[in-house]
C-alpha cells in the first residue's frame, strides 16, 4: 500500500478514535439530556449510531486535513515549473496620487 494511503488511513484511524471518545463522554455525562433522549425513545440505538457514524465522518475527515495541512513543503514548489503561467509575473508598482490641499 503507498505511504501516503497509509497516512490517510492512519489520521483517519485517529479521528475516529477521538470521534467515539467524545460521543461516549457527551453520552457518560448526559449533556442536554441527551442520553435520556436516546435511552427513552424507541429509535433509540438508531440515533445513537448516526450520532457516531456522523461525528467519527467529521472528526476523521477534520484530523485527515489537519494532517494533510501540516506536512512540511518541499524545497522545489518555490521555483516555478513552467508552463504559460510561469511567464507571467505580477509586479505591483505603488500608484502615485493628487492630493489637493
Amino acid at each position: 500500500m503507498p505511504q501516503l494511503v497509509r497516512f490517510l488511513i492512519r489520521h483517519a484511524l485517529i479521528g475516529f478514535a477521538v470521534a467515539i471518545g467524545f460521543v461516549a463522554l457527551f453520552l457518560a455525562l448526559d449533556l442536554h439530556g441527551l442520553r435520556t433522549l436516546i435511552v427513552q425513545s424507541p429509535e433509540g440505538l438508531l440515533a445513537a449510531a448516526v450520532l457516531f457514524f456522523a461525528m467519527c465522518l467529521t472528526f476523521g475527515s477534520v484530523q485527515m486535513g489537519v494532517a494533510v495541512m501540516l506536512l512540511p513543503r518541499e524545497e522545489d514548489d518555490e521555483e516555478p515549473r513552467g508552463g504559460k503561467g510561469a511567464r507571467f509575473r505580477l509586479r505591483l508598482r505603488p500608484a502615485q496620487v493628487r492630493v489637493r490641499r
